[in-house]
C-alpha cells in the first residue's frame, strides 16, 4: 500500500511537498477507510482539491515521471521540467520519494536528479521500521557505483553477481539501479536481494495511473466472458442504456484505420520493452480512446491478438461501436475495471476522475468502488473539482486534501482535517466560499467602452 509521495522542484513544486496516507488517530469516523498493517494504519481513499492550474494533476504526472523513470531512464523532455518559479532552480536538485508496503514490510524508495542535465544524483532504498528507525538496502551517489549496505547480508555468489552489475552499472547517470537490477535479472525466492524484484514490481504493476484521455492498463478484464458479464451488469446500472458487452477480433491493418499504425506501433512496441524487463513472454494492454476501445495481447513473436468492443443496448437488434458511446460512458469504461478487479495490493491514481460524468455518477462510482473493497488493500487517489462528492458521509477528513498556489505560484499541499471542522459540516459549501483556500481568485477586468 502507498503512505506518501514526497515531491520538490517539479513542475509547480518548489520545496518539498508531501501526501500522506497515514490516518489521523483524532478521526472515529469510517474506520473501514483504513488497512492496519503492523502498529500502522494507512488510509484507502484520498481526494485532490484544487482550481485549474493549481498543481493537482502535478501530482499525478510526479508518480507517471517516476515509474516512466524507472522503466526507460530520464525522459527526453524531461529537462525542462524543474520548477521554474526560481532561477536557481534549473541547477537544484528535484526530489521524488514513495514510501509504501510490500508483504507487511515498510519501504522508502527515492531518487534526486538534476532533470535541466539529465543526471541523476542520488538513489535508495531503505526499510522502515516500527520504532522510527530506517535500515539502508542500497544506495548510489552520483555517477559512483551503486553498492548494497551493512544489513544485507547476500551469499558470496550474489555478492559477487551484484558486484559485477554495480561496476556495469557506474556511469548510467540518467538510469535507474532498481531498474536495472531487474533487467531480466532472476532471483531464486530465498535469495536476499530478493527485494530488487519485489520493490520493483509494486512500483511498476500495483500503481496504476488512469489519464482523462487516453486510458492504458494491462487488465484482463476485457478477456474473459465472466468479466465481461459482470461489467455489463454493472455499467447498466449507471444508466448508459448498455445491456451487453461481447468483443470481436481485428486485424493490426483494421485497428490502424481507426487509430493510424504509429500508435499501434508504439503501443506493440511498449508490451515488448515490459516483456523484456519482466522476462515475460505473454503480456496485454488495454487501451481506451474517443474513437475505440482496444485489447492488444503479445505472445511472444506470434501476431499481436487484438479485440474491440461490441455494445447492445436495450432491444434494439444493432451493434453499436464505442465510438457512438457518450463521452461520460466512455469515460466509465476507463474506471469500471476498477470496481471488479480482485488484484490485491493496488493503488488506483485516477486524474479527473469525474471527467465526463455527472456528479450522481461519480458519487455512484465511489460508493460502488468502497462496497466492492471493503477490508482490501486497495487505494483510490484522484483529482476532482467536484464539490458534491466533499461531504463526511462520504470520506474521512484527513482523506480530503488541497492544492493551492502561495505568492512565489509554487504549489502547496495540505489536509483538511488540519481546520478540525464539525462533523455536520457542509464542507462542499465551506470550500466554495473559499475557507479551505484552493479555489480560483479572479481579477477584475474593465471594459473600455467606445465613443
Amino acid at each position: 500500500m502507498l503512505i506518501k509521495l514526497t515531491v520538490g522542484n517539479y513542475k509547480s513544486f518548489d520545496k518539498n511537498e508531501e501526501l500522506s496516507l497515514i490516518s489521523s488517530c483524532k478521526i472515529q469516523t469510517h474506520k473501514d477507510h483504513r488497512i492496519k498493517i503492523k502498529q500502522t494504519h494507512i488510509l484507502k481513499n484520498a481526494v485532490i482539491y484544487g482550481a485549474n492550474a493549481s498543481g493537482k494533476s502535478n501530482l499525478v504526472k510526479a508518480l507517471a515521471f517516476i515509474k516512466r523513470t524507472l522503466i526507460e531512464g530520464l525522459p527526453l523532455n524531461s529537462f525542462n521540467d524543474f520548477c521554474k518559479n526560481k532561477k536557481e532552480n534549473e541547477t537544484r536538485d528535484s526530489f521524488f520519494e514513495l514510501q509504501f508496503t510490500v508483504d507487511d514490510k515498510f519501504y522508502a524508495y527515492g531518487f534526486t536528479a538534476i532533470l535541466s542535465k539529465k543526471e541523476i544524483t542520488e538513489e535508495w532504498l531503505y526499510e522502515l521500521k516500527q520504532d522510527g528507525s530506517a535500515k539502508a538496502l542500497f544506495e548510489r551517489v552520483n555517477n559512483q557505483k551503486p553498492v548494497l549496505k551493512e544489513g544485507v547480508t547476500p551469499t558470496e555468489t550474489e555478492k559477487n553477481r551484484f558486484e559485477i552489475y554495480a561496476d556495469d552499472f557506474a556511469g548510467h547517470s540518467s538510469q535507474l539501479f532498481l531498474a536495472e537490477m531487474n533487467r531480466g535479472k532472476k532471483y531464486e525466492e530465498d535469495s536476499k536481494l530478493i527485494f530488487f524484484k519485489k520493490i520493483y514490481n509494486f512500483l511498476i504493476n500495483h500503481i496504476v495511473l488512469i489519464n482523462p484521455n487516453i486510458g492504458i492498463s494491462n487488465t484482463d478484464a476485457y478477456y474473459r466472458p465472466e468479466s465481461l458479464n459482470k461489467i455489463s451488469a454493472l455499467i447498466s446500472t449507471f444508466d448508459t442504456g448498455i445491456s451487453n458487452i461481447t468483443t470481436k477480433k481485428l486485424t493490426i491493418d483494421e485497428m490502424a484505420q481507426v487509430v493510424g499504425k504509429d500508435f499501434i506501433s508504439k503501443i506493440i512496441e511498449d508490451i515488448k520493452t515490459q516483456m523484456l524487463i519482466s522476462n515475460n513472454q505473454h503480456l496485454q494492454a488495454t487501451c481506451r480512446m474517443d474513437n475505440g476501445f482496444f485489447n492488444i495481447r503479445v505472445n511472444g513473436a506470434e501476431e499481436p491478438e487484438i479485440t474491440t468492443l461490441v455494445l447492445k443496448h436495450g432491444n434494439s437488434i444493432f451493434d453499436f461501436n464505442f465510438s457512438e458511446e457518450s463521452d461520460g460512458t466512455k469515460r466509465l469504461f476507463d474506471l469500471i475495471d476498477m470496481i471488479i478487479s480482485k488484484r490485491e495490493d493496488i493503488v488506483y491514481v485516477v486524474d479527473e476522475l469525474e471527467r465526463s460524468l455527472h456528479p450522481k455518477l461519480t458519487e455512484h462510482f465511489l460508493t460502488l468502488f468502497m462496497k466492492a473493497h471493503v477490508e482490501e488493500r486497495v487505494q483510490i487517489i484522484f483529482t476532482s473539482h467536484e464539490d458534491t462528492i466533499m461531504d463526511q458521509s462520504l470520506f474521512r477528513r484527513d482523506e480530503i486534501w488541497f492544492v493551492e498556489r502561495d505568492n512565489d505560484n509554487a504549489s502547496k499541499i495540505y489536509s483538511l482535517d488540519k481546520f478540525k471542522e464539525r462533523y455536520d459540516k457542509k464542507l462542499n459549501k465551506a470550500y466554495l466560499e473559499g475557507r479551505y483556500g484552493a479555489i480560483p481568485v479572479f481579477k477584475e477586468f474593465q471594459f473600455e467602452k467606445e465613443e
